[in-house]
């Protein structure tokens, strides 16, 4: 590893320790938060006895919906809107102020249009992450070098031709940053939306465990959820290094 490498993992292990410190101490009491060994020692408990497995698949088919639907249709929507520069111009302020919204507010709508179950779970999580893979497929497409797409204009390359091998290699650093945006925004959608609109999934056995005062089960879930987006979002970022690695050869 190298030494940002070192000092990240010194900070994580520091914080974890200052906490189990706090908590085994007693300043901060056993009703507000259980030390980090703890609830691992409890999250290996409910993983060993899979009482939580239905929610955690439950939970990862309806995160990987929301992720595929919104790097999918975000993409495709980026490349539209890029295409159209007057359609940019009017829709600029409305992506701009997107996250200000209170999707939550809308939740009787959603069940509403989708019905009860993982339908409309589904759509706030699309709903938190399209926006930001359309803003990324965006700010690639602005960063093509112009020297580039006249060069694919000399040689007559098809628009096929031109998108596989100029636009997308050249927009893979923020695409990419935009998948890995989708992914931590689809978490957030659907552990939220699971916490008022479901009776299954991760995030209603986390706000049954807050309601009932199970402080272990309700943050080993928690730590769960942590460990799950940090080893997702590792794994792109590893991918992501290996691509421009690749690519600066």
């Amino acid at each position: 590893m190298n030494r940002v490498a070192w000092l990240r993992y010194f900070i994580v292990t520091g914080f974890i320790v200052f906490l189990e410190v706090l908590c085994r101490t007693g300043i901060i009491p056993a009703t507000v938060m259980i030390p980090p060994t703890s609830m691992a020692a409890h999250l290996w408990a409910l993983l060993a006895s899979g009482r939580v497995t239905p929610d955690i698949i439950e939970t990862i088919g309806n995160v990987i919906a929301a992720f595929l639907l919104s790097v999918t249709l975000g993409f495709a929507l980026g490349a539209v809107i890029h295409s159209f520069p007057r359609l940019r111009r009017a829709i600029d302020p409305f992506l701009a102020t997107y996250y200000a919204l209170p999707f939550f507010a809308f939740y009787p709508l959603f069940i509403v249009l989708f019905g009860l179950g993982r339908p409309p779970i589904i759509a706030i999580g699309f709903l938190f992450g399209v926006v930001a893979m359309i803003i990324a497929t965006l700010n690639g497409f602005d960063r093509i070098p112009r020297a580039l797409l006249k060069t694919a204009a000399v040689y007559r390359m098809d628009p096929l031709s031109t998108a596989l091998r100029i636009k997308l290699p050249s927009a893979a650093p923020y695409l990419f940053t935009g998948v890995k945006l989708a992914v931590a925004y689809s978490f957030i959608g659907v552990i939220a939306g699971e916490f008022i609109m479901s009776s299954s999934g991760l995030g209603y056995s986390i706000a049954y465990a807050f309601n009932n005062f199970d402080n272990k089960t309700m943050y080993a879930l928690m730590l769960f959820v942590i460990v799950l987006v940090t080893a997702v979002n590792a794994f792109f970022y590893v991918w992501e290094q290996r691509l421009l690695a690749r690519r600066g050869r």
